[in-house]
């Protein structure tokens, strides 16, 4: 489906692998200009930043700091609801993704959250993995892909009327009423 992105720029940050590479395909692939930010770039960026309008910023920062996930994430959705309502007379719409787990190095890579709670509760990764995708009521984590496919239906036209909202994409893991 065309989502009318051609032209438009965009800046994705994270943009060297899982979701954050998966985005920034998907506006290249719909036409957008994309201005990807990543601490380091990978060679499936680069491949991308040479075939596409996708220019790749490498940002100096120093690693991240843990932080409490949830309270970050309530953060972050006070603040767009906000933003939202100081740019959005100027069309500039703001809305969150909180995605759940997703196949991602973060969960299931070597140094990723199936390993390190395997380490620290003598717990197989592979059954941390499997009982944390059994959580949800599709079984299963999402795919980057359906995180990004989401983003850029957000950033299309076709909800040209939403801003300040959250979208949570999990499989159904968090129960909302």
């Amino acid at each position: 489906m065309d989502l009318g992105l051609t032209g438009r720029t965009a800046v994705v940050t994270g943009a060297s692998r899982g979701i954050g590479l998966a985005i920034t395909r998907g506006l290249a692939a719909q036409g957008a200009h994309v201005v990807a930010g990543a601490r380091r770039s990978s060679a499936e960026l680069d491949q991308l930043a040479e075939q596409s309008t996708v220019r790749v910023l490498e940002v100096d920062l120093p690693d991240p700091a843990v932080l409490d996930y949830s309270a970050a994430k309530a953060a972050l959705a006070g603040f767009c609801k906000a933003l939202s309502k100081e740019v959005g007379p100027r069309g500039v719409r703001v809305n969150t993704v909180s995605p759940g787990p997703v196949a991602t190095d973060l969960w299931l890579g070597d140094h990723g959250v199936a390993q390190t709670v395997g380490r620290a509760t003598g717990a197989n990764p592979e059954d941390v993995a499997s009982q944390a995708a059994q959580g949800s009521v599709t079984g299963r984590f999402s795919r980057p892909e359906e995180v990004a496919d989401l983003v850029l239906l957000l950033a299309s036209d076709h909800t040209a009327n939403v801003t300040g909202a959250d979208f949570r994409i999990d499989g159904g893991l968090v129960p909302t009423w």
